[in-house]
Formats: C-alpha cells, sequence, structure tokens
C-alpha cells in the first residue's frame, strides 16, 4: 500500500550534510526541493512508522482540510485527481506518499526515529542529532515538527483518577468502541467539529464541554466529479488558475484580519445567518453565540455541527469543568454527568513549542530559553544564536485563512537561498545577526496591534504573555517576497577551517 512501509528505513549514517526532522509538508517538501536541487546528502528523521506528519496522527473520524484541496498542496505537485473540493485525511495522507515515492524520497527517510535532542558543537561547526535509534552528526538541521505535532491535554483535577477511557483526538483509539457510551467531548475547535458530528450518532449519550463558542460559515465543501478531473489532468493550466483564484478569494479576508476588524462584520453576519438557520432552540442558540469579533479564533466550516448539537443525545454544557471523578465529570454549577470515556479535543502545544526544550544552540543555550517566554525568529526561520538551523513553520508564519503550504514553500525558498549562500561562498556556518532578528520581531509585535486576534478573546495564537506569537501580521505574498530576497547581509557567515568538510551540493543541480 502506498505510503506504507518498515519502520526501519535503512540503517541512521553517522554523517550527512543535512538532517530534516519531521516527514510531513514541512519536511517531504524541504527534502524534495533540497533534490531537486541538486543535493544528495541528506537524511528525513520521522517518528511515526509512517509520513504524513500531522496527516498521520490524526485519524479522527470525518478528519479534513478546511482549505481548499488545489490550494492545500505543493504548486510543484499538483493533483488533478482530488476526490473533493475539501480532502479528508486518508486522501491527503496519500498524496504526501505519492510525492514521496515520485521525487525519490523514500530511501532518505528513517522511520521510527524519534529526536530526542540536537546540540550545535561550536569545534566541529555541527548539529549533534541524538535519536532513539542513535546519533548522526550534521552539518545543517532543518526542524520540520511543524506546531500541530505535540497535543495538549487541559490541566484538570481529577483526571488521573478517571477509571474510564481518555485520548485525544490526535491520538484516536480506534480499538475502542464508543457505541452505547456516555462519552464526554471536552473541546469545541477545529477537530472537535469534525469528530462530534460523526460519532453523535453512535454514541447512547454525547456531552459536549465548550469553553467559548466558535464561528461557525457554511462549508462549500462538493464532490469533484470524473469530468473535472479529466479537464484538470488535461489542461493543467486551469487547474493552476483554479489554484490563483482560490488563494485569491483566501487572501481577501487579509484586510479584516490584520487591518481593520470592523470589516469582519460582512463574515459575522454569513456566520450568524447559518446558525439562527440551523438552531431553532433560543437557549441552545444563546449557548452558541461567540461573545468575540469573528476571526479572533479559528473560523470552522460546518453544515453539521449546529444539527448535531440538537440532537436528543447531545448536551451543550458551557459550565466549567470543575473536576474529574472516577466515572463522571463534574461541572462548576455542581452537576455531575456520568461518562464512560473522554475525548479531548484541545489542540496541541503551539506556543510553548516542546522541540524548543530539545534544541541547543551556542553555549547549551536551549533554544526556549533564548525565546524568553515567547518564540521569535527571524522569519520565522532562524534564530540568532543557533548556527546552520532552520525552523518551518516557525514563530509568527501560521495563517488564520490559508494554506501553510504556501507559507513552506516561502520558507523553503529561503533554506534554500541560505544553503547555497554557504557553499557559494564556502561558508561553515550561517547565522541570523540579532540585531535583524529584534527589527523584524518588532516590526511583526507593531504589525500586530490592529489584527483582529488582539480583539481580546483567549485564543491558542497567543502565549502565557498575551502576545501573538504564531500568526503571520500581513499579506502572505509580502512573507514570500521577503523570504525569497534573501540578503547575506541579514547574516554572519563564517569560513570553514581547513580541516572542516564542507556543506557540498550534489553533482547535479537544477
Amino acid at each position: 500500500m502506498v505510503g506504507t512501509w518498515d519502520d526501519d528505513g535503512g540503517a541512521l549514517p553517522a554523517h550527512t550534510d543535512i538532517v530534516v526532522i519531521g516527514s510531513g509538508f514541512s519536511g517531504l517538501g524541504t527534502a524534495i526541493r533540497l533534490k531537486r536541487a541538486g543535493w544528495s546528502d541528506f537524511v528525513v528523521l520521522e517518528r511515526n512508522p509512517g509520513l504524513g506528519g500531522t496527516w498521520h496522527d490524526n485519524t479522527y473520524p470525518n478528519c479534513g482540510c478546511d482549505v481548499p484541496s488545489h490550494l492545500y498542496s505543493f504548486s510543484f505537485a499538483p493533483k488533478p485527481d482530488w476526490s473533493r473540493t475539501y480532502s479528508g485525511q486518508p486522501e491527503i495522507r496519500r498524496y504526501l506518499a505519492a510525492c514521496a515515492e515520485r521525487f525519490g524520497i523514500v530511501d532518505h527517510i528513517r522511520f521510527g526515529c524519534e529526536v530526542h535532542s540536537a546540540s550545535w558543537d561550536d569545534r566541529r561547526g555541527a548539529w549533534r542529532v541524538v535519536t532513539g535509534s542513535g546519533t548522526v552528526v550534521a552539518r545543517v538541521l532543518i526542524a520540520g515538527m511543524g506546531p500541530l505535532s505535540e497535543p495538549r491535554y487541559p490541566s484538570i483535577p481529577g483526571l488521573d483518577r478517571f477509571r474510564g477511557t481518555i485520548f485525544h483526538s490526535a491520538r484516536w483509539n480506534h480499538e475502542h468502541d464508543l457505541r452505547g457510551e456516555q462519552v464526554a467531548s471536552i473541546g469545541t475547535g477545529a477537530s472537535a467539529i469534525q469528530y462530534v458530528p460523526a460519532i453523535a450518532p453512535e454514541v447512547d449519550q454525547l456531552y459536549v464541554f465548550q469553553r467559548t463558542a466558535p464561528w461557525v460559515v457554511p462549508h462549500t465543501d462538493r464532490r469533484i466529479n470524473g469530468f473535472e478531473q479529466r479537464v484538470f489532468r488535461n489542461i493543467p493550466l486551469l487547474q493552476r488558475l483554479v489554484r490563483a483564484g482560490v488563494y485569491i478569494g483566501r487572501e481577501a479576508l487579509v484586510p479584516g484580519f490584520v487591518k481593520e476588524p470592523r470589516l469582519m462584520h460582512a463574515l459575522e453576519w454569513v456566520a450568524s445567518h447559518h446558525m439562527r438557520r440551523q438552531l431553532r432552540d433560543p437557549e441552545l442558540r444563546r449557548k452558541a453565540t461567540p461573545d468575540y469579533t469573528i476571526g479572533c479564533k479559528r473560523i470552522l466550516p460546518s453544515n453539521d455541527w449546529y444539527p448535531t448539537l440538537q440532537r436528543p443525545n447531545v448536551e451543550l454544557v458551557t459550565d466549567p469543568v470543575a473536576e474529574i471523578r472516577p466515572r463522571s465529570i463534574v461541572t462548576g454549577d455542581g452537576t455531575e454527568r456520568a461518562v464512560d470515556t473522554i475525548i479531548f479535543g484541545t489542540g496541541f502545544h503551539v506556543t510553548d513549542m516542546p522541540a524548543a526544550r530539545r534544541l541547543y544552540g551556542r553555549h547549551g543555550m536551549r533554544l526556549d530559553a533564548a525565546f524568553r517566554g515567547g518564540p521569535r525568529a527571524y522569519l520565522g526561520t532562524t534564530v540568532a544564536g543557533f548556527p546552520n538551523l532552520f525552523l518551518l513553520l516557525g514563530p509568527n508564519t501560521g495563517l488564520g485563512h490559508s494554506s501553510m503550504v504556501y507559507m513552506i514553500e516561502s520558507q523553503i525558498d529561503h533554506v534554500l537561498a541560505a544553503l547555497e549562500a554557504i557553499h557559494r561562498r564556502g561558508a561553515h556556518t550561517i547565522e541570523v545577526r540579532g540585531q535583524v532578528q529584534d527589527t523584524f520581531n518588532r516590526w511583526v509585535d507593531e504589525a500586530m496591534v490592529a489584527t483582529v486576534w488582539q480583539t481580546g478573546c483567549a485564543s491558542w495564537y497567543l502565549d502565557a504573555t498575551g502576545r501573538n506569537p504564531t500568526l503571520w501580521p500581513d499579506w502572505t505574498w509580502r512573507y514570500r517576497r521577503s523570504a525569497r530576497r534573501f540578503d547575506p547581509a541579514d547574516y554572519e557567515l563564517t569560513i570553514r577551517s581547513p580541516a572542516a568538510s564542507p556543506v557540498a551540493a550534489g553533482d547535479a543541480a537544477e
């Protein structure tokens, strides 16, 4: 079956030019572009037994993408036969597997190889990467783990005493049968809005615990018929035009998101009308009505969410969870509800990146310590004090409206330009200048002030200080332009010593 391989993936080399961590869109996209540019001595480390990143981990019922298929794919690898306008998880993972095979990346991947730590060795001018399968030394480290890789569980008193079944949506327990059970789903974000309607018909009783009501808009997903697929296959230009049209349509939301939040009122009316049309119960409608400007938290598309909340076996609970007992959940008003299974749809560690606790730069400085309580980087890609390290989907590269693949490809352009600078100048290391990084982040913070994300709601976009280290506060094309305009003056390049082995490009460059 495409996309399934043994978890050994070949021996881990002792030395390599480049280590890429992760085999989702970031890691695979980087590996493909490296190979196409002529780089051959690299290895991709993947902790799972198969590739796909978040599309390998998230297998909950009805899991899919809320960005249109034609935009949520590599620009260099269009897929003319997407089955739907918005793809489901299995099809996205098959697409990534097909890309890995098509571009000859599978032999570079080492599956079941989790990175425990990576430390910069200033004397050797290289990264020492310690994994569960051994240690590899590399001149360059590209971290493509992504922000949606480590599930977040809330801290609730008594959780450890619960005697039923517990799992997170990103670690769905497919062996556990929910039929006939009393189930609690905690969280009403992007994952819950997909799996709750899927499991509601199976369970005896479903309690949906909501902290903050989401804004929900109509979903325009539909099947792509055979005629459309044949047209896209035979006229690739047409599919590229469709992709461009989708991109422009998504980018049209930017003024409301980042310039003038009052422009979001039109979209808010659409969402409110959608809710009024689908929710007839006034009390339920009151509970489901958000109290913040649309866009402050992620906007969720669904035609099934509100009808599900009206099912006789579903209860929307808005009182906060106070305690979990061995067989029940108690809310702040004292109500106790018996449950057999608890499913957490509570998102991921994003602003407190777990990977930052595993990366050590100059003088043993850990990356999360360098962040000083909030993730910061230059173009979300490079960090002062961490030579030859590149982050993909790092700080302030997230989007609330468009495709992350667009941002990933923009970052890869920047990384390849940096590697070319190393090779062309015979450099030993490349490291962003601290002043350049600070100037960039001051601009980010200033640009963030006027955005809809700063209008007062609590979201996973914000860190503990209230800063938004997650999203890009401008047009995405401007980010791409900045990333592509690689300026060596922004970096400090040191010339390698004669004893050091260079980071060498492959023989065949494109």
